[in-house]
């Protein structure tokens, strides 16, 4: 890789961070929120709760805005964006203002996730996975150390601190995509002399209007699944009414000619879809982990916040291990093998789960998590290898944005497993289903010999 793309990589990877530190970073400073505005956890939880819905609507919304106006120029905005929410969260007079600081916040940070990758897919033409392995490296750490980044903040400057950290990342993302990153094709750009009603039809604002709703409601009911009485049946209905309006989006893509998400590149690129598929089982398995295992070793085997905190870190220690290694290896391999061990290593992970037992000392916890962090960091690199190889330029912005909120889905999902399974049923049912999910992704990768590319437009 040269050196101008090797700083390029930095200028990205600098920015994309900031969506994963931020989506870690605040869950250590909820009981400081809860003092500081005098609520209670249901609804200071509204501050994590934002910012996935928020994020999963907003990454592939601005992956089509980026294919329209350019990637550089919505990545710089992102991070514009970002970095004055920033700013403005730590001088939130209510809660309700830090909320929409917080909304401002995933808002900047999506537009630079979703625009980051598809930067790289058309400035990096020659080992991509190996690029790949750098950006997952950025967002893998930005992850794992973001629990522990909060602390520390929290600890010494107070809870604002998590907020002003995010400054100096912005700042130096910014200063380097605008030298390193070539401007924008002119092909790029949509025409400026369009009318109102040709921008709505260009943009499909109906259509995003018709995602946002149906997201939204579907994902409230989700988040309030296990709330108890009438509220349960009202989430259910909710959930319902978004399952609904999501089915008036889809035929409501299949008609237009210009539409928000190219339902119909889904059919055409079968490839592309199962990615996408595959995208949304890899993060139930890993952010069931992520979720459930802290529930599981305090809760079950009565380890101290502390010593739970330094268990998980093989988790994250083993994704930043994989991830360049991974790089390397798709570069040579393709993604297909990477995503067949991580899928055997999903496996072996949920049946040494199922072996544990009150007796077992706490540190062989530990075998499971390294065994499912390395086979994170091969799933971040190699579903976006496969993602690459399935995705027709034209459309890799909106692509990777749906891309990202299949991670949120999955994310959601994750949680209700936890939920649901883990602290209803036990450790063993729980890895039960984590075996069962793995099993199909080895299925589905064994199944496809190839990924297949994509014809260029």
């Amino acid at each position: 890789m040269e050196i101008r793309q090797r700083w390029l990589m930095v200028a990205v990877g600098l920015g994309i961070l900031l969506n994963p530190l931020n989506s870690s970073m605040i869950a250590v400073a909820i009981a400081r929120l809860q003092q500081v505005y005098a609520l209670d956890f249901a609804t200071v939880s509204w501050i994590l709760f934002s910012f996935y819905i928020t994020s999963a609507i907003a990454q592939p919304v601005m992956g089509k805005a980026s294919d329209l106006f350019g990637r550089k120029r919505i990545f710089l905005v992102g991070l514009v964006i970002a970095g004055i929410a920033s700013l403005l969260a730590p001088f939130s007079a209510t809660f309700g203002w830090l909320l929409v600081c917080r909304i401002g916040q995933s808002i900047g940070t999506s537009m630079v996730v979703a625009v980051g990758i598809a930067i790289v897919r058309h400035h990096v033409t020659e080992k991509q996975g190996t690029a790949l392995g750098v950006l997952s490296l950025f967002q893998s750490t930005a992850a794992a150390i973001g629990p522990f980044i909060g602390g520390v903040l929290i600890h010494w400057w107070d809870w604002p601190s998590i907020f002003f950290v995010n400054l100096p990342f912005a700042l130096a993302s910014f200063l380097l995509v605008w030298k390193m990153i070539p401007r924008d094709e002119p092909s790029m750009c949509v025409s400026r002399q369009l009318s109102l009603r040709q921008w709505i039809a260009l943009l499909d604002i109906p259509g995003i209007a018709l995602f946002t709703a149906g997201l939204v409601a579907l994902l409230i009911g989700f988040f309030q699944a296990k709330s108890a009485g009438p509220l349960a049946y009202g989430n259910v209905i909710l959930g319902g009414i978004g399952l609904v309006i999501l089915a008036v989006f889809i035929r409501h893509e299949l008609r237009v000619p210009s539409p928000f998400l190219p339902l119909r590149a889904f059919t055409k690129y079968r490839a592309m879809t199962w990615v996408h598929i595959q995208f949304v089982l890899v993060n139930v398995v890993f952010y069931a982990i992520f979720f459930g295992l802290p529930v599981y070793l305090q809760t079950v085997r009565h380890v101290s916040e502390l010593h739970t905190g330094l268990l998980m870190l093989s988790l994250g220690l083993g994704s930043l291990i994989a991830s360049p290694l991974a790089g390397r290896w798709i570069d040579k391999s393709g993604p297909r093998p990477a995503l067949l061990v991580s899928a055997v290593l999903m496996l072996f992970g949920a049946v040494w789960l199922a072996m544990l037992n009150p007796a077992s000392p706490v540190i062989s916890v530990c075998v499971a998590l390294a065994a499912f962090g390395v086979s994170n960091g091969l799933n971040s690199v190699g579903m976006q290898a496969a993602l690459f190889r399935s995705t027709p330029k034209e459309i890799i912005g909106v692509a990777t944005g749906l891309f990202m909120t299949a991670r949120y889905a999955g994310t959601i999902l994750a949680s209700l497993l936890v939920g649901l399974i883990l602290q209803a049923k036990g450790v063993v049912l729980f890895a039960a289903v984590l075996f069962l999910l793995a099993l199909s992704l080895l299925f589905i990768n064994g199944r496809r010999k190839s990924l297949g590319q994509p014809r260029e437009s």
